[in-house]
Formats: C-alpha cells, structure tokens, sequence
C-alpha cells in the first residue's frame, strides 16, 4: 500500500508536507507511510479515499491497476458533491461566486466559461 499512497500524492503533484496538511498528518508520518515502515491507520485509509477520490479497494489491494486509482463518478455526481460542499461553506468568495453564476445572463456565463477553461488550461 505504500507505494500506492506515493504514486496518488505525485499524481496529485503534492509534496509530503501539502500531502499531510489534506490529511492532518505530519510531513515526516506520510514519509513512513511512503516507505512502508508504517502502515496507515483505518482512519488515514478512509480519509485518503475521500480527500482525493480514491477507490478504497485499489488503495489497499492494488486490485484493477493504475486506471481504477480514482473512484468513478458521472458527471451529475460530481456536480451535486461538489455543489454540496460549496453549500456549507463559509468562504464569503464562494458564496458570492455562486450567486453570481446563478443570477448571470446565459450569454455572459459562455464568456466566462471560455475565458476560465483558457485560464485553467481545460481544452
């Protein structure tokens, strides 16, 4: 499992630090998890799986190879978790973000769709 726990924090393109920050554990305790001389806890297993959206089978067996890493979502999954995490927040930009979206003209949100897919790098 450890080399598994790297490989989804470099296609992250984490460092352990930020790697550890997601998951409230320190630099140096991903960097024993990495190397096998600690064995991550049910609880580091389960947070792994939901910061990053890896498939908890994968993580722990290895089971499908590289492609089944991440949990499979449809597309109107990944909306409504994503607008589920956006309705608790307390971040006074998201808020505002959102109602701005919602309350945009259609031809004004095509505008700015384009310019954030340039923006992001999203062909």
């Amino acid at each position: 499992m450890n080399n598994r726990i790297k490989e989804i924090r470099k296609t992250k393109k984490l460092s352990q630090e930020a790697f550890g920050e997601k998951l409230g554990i320190t630099k140096s305790s991903v960097s024993l998890l990495e190397s096998g001389k600690n064995n991550p806890s049910e609880q580091t297993i389960m947070l792994i799986c939901k910061e990053f959206g890896v498939n908890e089978v994968w993580l722990r067996t290895g089971e499908g190879g590289d492609e089944n890493m991440f949990t499979q979502i449809s597309e109107d999954d990944r909306y409504s978790l994503n607008l589920g995490k956006l309705s608790v927040t307390e971040n006074e930009f998201i808020k505002n973000g959102v109602n701005f979206l919602a309350e945009t003209d259609p031809e004004k949100l095509k505008i700015l769709e384009e310019f954030m897919k340039s923006w992001l790098g999203i062909k």
